[in-house]
């Protein structure tokens, strides 16, 4: 994975928690960017609840996970709000 993609998911304003899947299936839950650290060649996610981290190469993240919205909010287009016309 490109790992400016994953500095993005870091700098999301509002930060939202993501979780990042791995090439062996794995899961890593990143609840904030504290927890991550991001190099040229290595990322680094520390696992609070476990007290254990795991250092990755880019190449074994194959995707980013970020909830489109947070539990209780709509999506924009159902919103209830009639789309304008041109």
């Amino acid at each position: 994975m490109n790992i400016e993609l994953v500095r993005e998911a870091l700098h999301n304003q509002p930060f939202q928690p993501f979780d990042l899947r791995l090439a062996d299936g794995r899961s890593l839950h990143v609840p904030h960017p504290d927890f991550v650290a991001v190099s040229t060649r290595r990322v680094v996610v520390i696992d609070p609840e476990e007290r254990g981290m795991s250092v990755l190469e880019p190449l074994l993240i194959v995707s980013i996970e970020i909830p489109t919205a947070a539990p209780g909010i709509a999506p924009p287009e159902a919103n209830g709000t009639e789309p304008q016309g041109e």
